[in-house]
């Protein structure tokens, strides 16, 4: 069973429904008192950075996640739920986050590319990740953003993906924390397996 967190912020019922037609039992659910009966959490987010962390700092879910990381429990992030991960974020303003992954969430800074990055885009891997078990290297995922993942530790990144002449962090494992810039949801036959390969590992 996993958890999906209703923090007002997420795309919680696209998410829910890939994993019913994967056949893998989940629920939505907005008490965060309700996450440690669960192994597997899954943080979805699309959205602004500083509405997210408020919301999720407002309903109990930053304590009860960092509980549940320091139990060594399963976490995945999707997107802005990738990037509450990490320490800070710059967009539009200073924001702290909830720390699970040292680092920064930045801007894409270009004059060639058109910000957002709205589309498929190759992911390459960093390391053998437990989310990629089964996905040939260099597949297409789909992406909806203007801010990336900037990780302190390299040891931190499972994939990168260019973009505006930028090689960026597209996704993140670390000791149970997962997180994936892209929307496996919206990214056919191989973020379905992500999400498979999150919810069995």
């Amino acid at each position: 069973m996993v958890f999906i967190a209703d923090y007002g912020a997420g795309n919680l019922h696209s998410v829910q429904k890939a994993f019913d037609y994967l056949g893998v039992r989940s629920v939505v659910g907005s008490d965060a008192s309700k996450l440690c009966k669960h192994r597997k959490v899954l943080v979805p987010g699309v959205g602004a950075f500083g509405h997210a962390i408020r919301s999720f700092n407002a309903s109990g879910f930053s304590e009860a996640l960092a509980e549940h990381v320091d139990k060594g429990r399963h976490v995945l992030g999707i997107c802005l739920g990738m990037q509450l991960f990490m320490s800070e974020s710059e967009e539009r303003g200073q924001y702290d986050g909830l720390d699970f992954v040292a680092g920064k969430v930045l801007h894409f800074d270009t004059e060639t590319e058109k910000v957002p990055q709205i589309g498929w885009n190759s992911v390459d891997y960093s390391v053998e990740s437990v989310l990629f078990r089964g996905i040939a290297d260099h597949s297409f995922f789909y992406f909806v953003h203007s801010y990336y993942c900037q990780p302190e530790n390299p040891a931190d990144v499972a994939a990168t993906t260019l973009f505006a002449g930028k090689k960026f962090c597209s996704a993140i494992e670390k000791n149970g924390i997962f997180a994936v810039q892209f929307h496996p949801e919206k990214s056919s036959d191989a973020g379905l397996k992500v999400l498979k390969n999150f919810a069995e590992c």
